[in-house]
């Protein structure tokens, strides 16, 4: 084999070789279990306590909203995508019913997660992140709503 259709021939082989490994890497970014939460500031916010609201205490609050916006991005964005539209990965959740009846599947998401055979769809954030955190992030989600 000449030099030249060496080089072409490895060339190739190398080209095949980093097509297949993108498209196998990115499959891992499906398994969440170890996803570090962002640390959120939520200075500025009223202290919740321990005992999680069943409805969100700072709906059309301005600095939650700001904050939530800073929180999600950081947390929630790499899966559901920047500005809450899902490229696929995760639920897109501009569509999720604003007021309580969102509140009650998002407080139920956010402190359990979503495992479905035993593989980790969604992480729990509630001990990670905290109620204020994740009601900032809600207020923010409102903001974003679409019917």
């Amino acid at each position: 084999m000449n030099a030249r259709l060496l080089r072409l021939v490895t060339a190739g082989f190398l080209t095949g070789a980093a097509a297949v490994a993108s498209t196998v890497v990115p499959t891992a970014a499906f398994a969440h279990g170890d996803v570090t939460p962002q640390a959120v500031d939520t200075t500025g916010l009223d202290k919740l306590g321990e005992d999680w609201r069943d409805a969100n205490p700072y709906r059309g609050n301005p600095r939650a909203i700001e904050i939530g916006s800073s929180a999600f991005n950081q947390n929630c964005a790499r899966c559901h995508g920047l500005g809450a539209v899902s490229g696929g990965i995760a639920p897109d959740l501009r569509f999720l019913d604003k007021g309580d009846i969102g509140d009650e599947w998002f407080k139920e998401r956010v402190i359990n997660g979503s495992i479905r055979n035993g593989v980790t769809y969604m992480p729990r954030f509630g001990e990670a992140l905290g109620q204020e955190a994740l009601w900032a992030i809600r207020s923010w989600l409102e903001t974003v709503h679409e019917e």
